[in-house]
């Protein structure tokens, strides 16, 4: 990182090691804040039966979160400009960390349906805040660290889920496991947050409102993550009911179904910024689109459950980047005011979230949920039409040093 003009060598190089220490810090905080997810997603079916849903009553259900999200998020910006980044984030994440308790207390849709409105909200505000931070860290090293960022996200949601597998597979009574789970996080997570970086915005700079119009530039980034989330959270959500429903499948190998789709996941965002930097953002998005569209005719034509798992991988592998990609794209573009640009592609994502529950548990019961899986099949081909949104232009995904000026890092307390 290049020295600021006038600043004495000894301050500039603490000031080089804040931010590297930052930087794993907030990585570890996607990492905590992706178990949560994890741990949920494994333990769907559980959920499903303990409350005595239907599948469509299911879709209903988990388009809660979705709701709860697209609400709350905006407002991060204004939380984050009024308490700073480091006591919002910290504030947020527990939020988040300890909803993870709620949704298996559920004895009914209905008591159900409140429980992910909440966790919704957690997942939304506090992911926003997240990926600002993230951004702004991105700034002040001057390369690109969102794709791994959010790799260490997808970690954590391999760690979450893996966990899952093991509880289902032990028959551990899910909320024994999310409690004990939401514990363990939240302490984790108030830890790490001490040594992210907490950046402010000029003394002088407005507040930002509440909720804000999405600038033109970030709907259209929003678009090309809207069918990568769609599929993404078709997979997470539904995978494991996939392969216990129509596929016969036992519940712990259903549970490692939404493992293997995370890996993927895992493994292409951790590797993401080395591939994005070598080949560019419009041939990664596109090359994934295809992965994840053969992903989906596989789970679509699976005969059994190996073919499905690799499916679900595929997609998993295929759509990894995208979002990272998109609110890289977005934070570049919003200048000082990254988290309202974040603000909105999260907003439209969250509107793809919140289509992608009901519309899959709705075609399951009209029909099938193989036919279901052709929505998906379909929408995750539109990364082939619009990776070319997401090409870097002048601006690119990492802003100068120049422009991480503007901002002041205060020292960890």
């Amino acid at each position: 990182m290049p020295l600021p003009c006038g600043e004495p060598r000894e301050q500039a190089v603490d000031d080089r090691r804040q931010v590297k220490r930052g930087r794993i810090a907030i990585a570890a905080v996607f990492c905590v804040h992706g178990a949560v997810p994890g741990s949920f997603a494994t333990r769907i079916p559980w959920i499903q039966d303990h409350a005595g849903l239907s599948a469509g009553q299911l879709g209903l259900a988990l388009a809660l979160p979705a709701i709860g999200g697209s609400l709350a998020g905006p407002m991060a910006a204004a939380i984050s400009h009024r308490l700073g980044a480091r006591r919002a984030l910290r504030g947020l994440l527990v939020l988040w960390t300890l909803a993870l308790a709620l949704p298996s207390l559920a004895p009914n849709l209905g008591v159900l349906c409140a429980a992910l409105f909440l966790f919704g909200a957690a997942a939304g505000s506090s992911g926003v805040q997240i990926n600002a931070v993230g951004a702004d860290t991105e700034k002040r090293l001057d390369r690109s660290i969102m794709s791994s960022l959010h790799g260490m996200w997808s970690a954590g949601a391999l760690i979450g889920s893996a966990g899952g597998t093991l509880a289902a597979h032990l028959g551990v009574d899910t909320r024994l496991h999310h409690a004990l789970a939401a514990l363990v996080l939240t302490v984790a997570g108030l830890v790490i947050v001490r040594s992210v970086l907490d950046v402010r915005p000029d003394p002088d700079a407005e507040a930002p409102p509440r909720y804000a119009r999405p600038p033109r530039s970030a709907v259209l980034i929003g678009m090309v993550a809207f069918c990568a989330v769609f599929a993404e959270g078709a997979s997470l959500d539904w995978s494991g009911v996939y392969l216990k429903d129509a596929l016969g499948a036992s519940p712990g190998l259903a549970a490692a179904t939404t493992t293997a789709f995370m890996l993927m996941m895992a493994l292409a965002r951790l590797l993401g910024d080395r591939v994005v930097n070598r080949f560019g953002a419009v041939r990664t998005v596109r090359t994934g689109g295809a992965m994840a569209t053969a992903g989906g005719v596989l789970v679509v034509t699976a005969p059994g459950p190996a073919a499905a798992i690799a499916g679900f991988a595929l997609i998993g592998l295929g759509v990894a980047v995208v979002v990272p990609l998109a609110y890289a794209a977005a934070a570049a573009r919003g200048g000082p005011s990254s988290a309202q640009s974040i603000a909105g592609v999260a907003t439209i994502t969250y509107a793809s979230g919140l289509i992608a529950p009901s519309l899959i548990g709705g075609i399951a019961d009209l029909s099938s949920l193989a036919a279901s899986f052709g929505v998906v099949t379909v929408l995750a081909s539109g990364l082939l039409l619009g990776a070319g949104l997401l090409r870097k232009d002048a601006g690119g995904p990492v802003a100068s040093a120049r422009d991480a000026a503007r901002v002041r890092v205060e020292s960890a307390s």
